[in-house]
Parts: structure tokens; C-alpha cells; sequence
């Protein structure tokens, strides 16, 4: 919820393969307004018919105002397509069933605002499918990765953190192995009473040391002992559940509180890498600015090897923009999204809706073939 990212792609379906040129990304803030109302919806915290209306509606218009910026900016104002992720405030889990998911950010002002048709709400018809509608990732990963002769884990460590297990001639797997900067942006706005939204670069974490005795007990939840698939998000790893654990242990010092968090993400991340025989981490997502978290997931996923999306071609801090455009590009082209073996899904889909831009909706001729391979052609540039 720091704000909205915004990519750039070119992309082609050729035969089975989807070639995605990375043009160019960037990154706007919410408005400071909107993002603590943002934060003041998700559980525990209540809500109501009216917030979440409003929610909505300034959501859509951010995304709107960050999708023109991109299409001036970034597309030369040349681009056929928008695809919007959502801003996800619900995600509705019992044991290990997803039965629902809100992502907030009304399309239309999106269409309004570029003129293009937009493709949103990409998660509901997985979960209608039987799947989690997360981590959509393991759409890429499996594509992006599946001739790498390593047994390979796509990372993302976005408020939760998940991977994609892909090995050469065996089915991907993907799932959220729980918390990756939720609970460190939550302990941070703890201790500083609201000032800080995150422990910038991790350095409150590097003058502290982990607590064994609150690492237990966090590391004693439920969830972790999940089989995949499975999904998780802010709902369940907030506020509320740091202050009960903090409340088994006695009083932890701030510096301390937020190294036991590091060891946290990074003890779950490497336990799922290494139960699934993971050899190289390829890692994105904001988590990869904090040099203390990573150096955690370096020590604790060893020998396996760490390193970023970034030498592969696609930016770390823009993956996920990326697979949104992948997502949408796909739907436009009426080739389904394979999750089967990662969200849980009962088949392929075709994910998500479309709302019409300024002209006539005029859907390409389906795609004939399905998709297996993602060829990133060049480096982004930041834009």
C-alpha cells in the first residue's frame, strides 16, 4: 500500500511462446489521505458500506492518474491495453479454501481517464474455480522459468511473501509462505506510534537481535504447516496478531522486535524453499531493498543461491506490474492463465473482466494454441 506501480510492456504471442519487452516502469504514491484510510479498512479494524465505496472510488481514480502518467510517459501515448491488479483489502480464507477476494479500484476511471479498455478483477474467477486467486505469480514463473535447469524458486516479498517452485518437466507450484514486510511495516508504525510506515533499508533491524522466544511462538502459527496450495494476506498477519505474540513474551525492544521480524521472513521463505528441494531464488518485490532482510534470506537459504529478477531481465521492483500486463494481455488474447499445481484451480481460465475504453470493444481473434513459454526480450528502463 506504499502506492501504485505502473509498467510498460510490448508483447507478442508467438506459436506458444508470449515475448514480453519490458519498456519502462515507475512508481506514485498514494496520497497520503487515501493510504492511511487504506490501512484504517484492513482487519481487525472495521469498516463500512460507505468507506469501502469511497475506497473504491479513490483507489480507481490513483490508478487511473498513475495509468495516464504511464501512457504519456512511458508509451509515448501509443498502448492498446490497460490491466489493473487491484488493491486487495479482503481475502477471504478458511483453513485451507479461499472462498472470496475484494481488490479495490474501479476500472472505469481508468478507461475514462486513458480511453483504453481495461482488463481488472483478475483473481475472483481462480477462486470461482476452485483456486486461492493467489499467488498469481506462479502465471510467470512457470512460463518465465521452466527451462532452468536448477530447481528454481520465484520469490516475491511484497507485504506477504511467496514463491513458485519450478523445475524442468515437473508441474510449478506456488503459494504465500506468509508474511514478508507486513508484519516489519506494522512493528514500524508500532513502536514509532504512526510516524514510520516501514524500517527504511532495514536498518533499525541490523542494530538489533532476534528473540528466540517470540521467534517460536510466531513461527508456532498454523498456517506455516499448511500444505499448498495456500494463501494468506494482511487479514491474518496484522497488527493485532504481532501485539498477542509480543503479549506470551514480555516487553521486546523496537530494534529487537524488528530483527526477530527479519528472521521471521526469512526462516519461512528458506523452510518452503528447502522442503521443496529449491537450488537457486530468483527474488523480487520491495523486500529486496532491505539489505537486512536479505542477507537473512541469503544465510538461511544456503548453499541454495539468492539473487534478484533484475539480471533475468525483468526489474525487481516492477515484476508484479509486469505480470499484471501479462495477465491482461492474456485475457485480451483469449488464451486462459494456466494456475493448476499453483493457486489450486480446477483448470486454465480466463481471468478477470474487461471494461470497454472510449470505442467499440473489439476483442482480438482468440489465441488458437496454449501458451508455455515467456521469452523476456531486453532490460527495462526506469522510468
Amino acid at each position: 500500500m506504499d502506492g501504485v506501480d505502473a509498467s510498460v510492456a510490448e508483447l507478442r504471442l508467438i506459436g506458444d511462446t508470449v515475448e514480453l519487452l519490458p519498456v519502462g516502469h515507475t512508481e506514485l504514491p498514494y496520497p497520503e489521505e487515501l493510504r492511511t484510510a487504506l490501512l484504517g479498512a484492513l482487519p481487525p479494524n472495521t469498516t463500512t458500506a460507505e468507506q469501502v465505496c469511497k475506497l473504491d472510488t479513490e483507489v480507481g481514480q490513483a490508478f487511473a492518474a498513475a495509468a495516464a502518467h504511464a501512457f504519456t510517459t512511458l508509451a509515448d501515448g501509443r498502448a492498446d491495453l490497460v490491466a489493473s491488479l487491484g488493491q486487495t483489502v479482503y481475502h477471504w480464507v478458511e483453513g485451507d479454501k479461499a472462498l472470496g477476494t475484494l481488490q479495490l479500484g474501479q476500472p472505469a476511471w481508468i478507461a475514462e481517464a486513458t480511453g483504453l479498455p481495461v482488463v481488472s478483477d483478475l483473481r475472483a474467477r481462480d477462486i470461482a474455480a476452485g483456486g486461492h486467486g493467489a499467488p498469481l505469480a506462479g502465471v510467470l514463473d512457470r512460463l518465465w522459468l521452466r527451462d532452468s535447469p536448477e530447481i528454481t524458486a520465484a520469490l516475491n516479498i511484497g507485504g506477504i511473501a511467496n514463491i513458485t517452485v519450478v523445475a524442468r518437466d515437473e508441474p510449478a507450484l506456488a503459494f504465500d509462505t506468509g508474511p514478508g514486510n507486513a508484519l516489519l511495516d506494522a512493528a514500524a508504525r508500532m513502536i514509532s506510534g504512526g510516524v514510520w510506515h516501514q524500517d527504511v533499508d532495514g536498518d533499525l533491524a541490523a542494530q538489533g537481535t532476534a528473540v528466540p522466544e517470540l521467534l517460536e511462538v510466531l513461527l508456532a502459527d498454523p498456517y506455516y504447516g499448511l500444505t499448498p496450495p495456500k494463501s494468506t494476506g494482511k487479514e491474518h498477519f496484522h497488527a493485532e496478531h504481532l501485539t498477542s505474540a509480543l503479549a506470551k513474551v514480555g516487553h521486546v525492544a523496537g530494534d529487537d522486535l524488528l530483527a526477530t521480524l527479519v528472521e521471521l521472513t526469512a526462516t519461512t521463505v528458506a523452510d518452503a524453499c528447502k522442503a521443496h528441494g529449491v537450488t537457486r531464488v530468483v527474488a523480487s518485490g520491495g523486500g529486496v531493498r532491505n539489505p537486512t532482510l536479505m542477507a537473512a534470506l541469503r544465510r538461511r537459504l544456503a548453499p541454495a543461491t539468492l539473487d534478484t529478477s533484475d539480471g533475468l531481465g525483468l526489474p525487481s521492483d516492477a515484476k508484479e506490474a509486469y505480470l499484471t500486463a501479462l495477465l491482461g494481455f492474456l485475457t485480451w488474447a483469449g488464451s486462459p492463465a494456466d494456475t493448476t499445481g499453483t493457486t489450486g484451480a480446477r483448470g486454465a481460465r480466463l481471468l478477470g473482466t474487461i471494461t470497454p475504453g472510449s470505442d467499440p470493444l473489439r476483442l482480438p481473434t482468440p489465441a488458437t494454441t496454449q501458451v508455455t513459454r515467456l521469452r523476456v526480450r531486453a532490460h527495462d528502463k526506469v522510468g
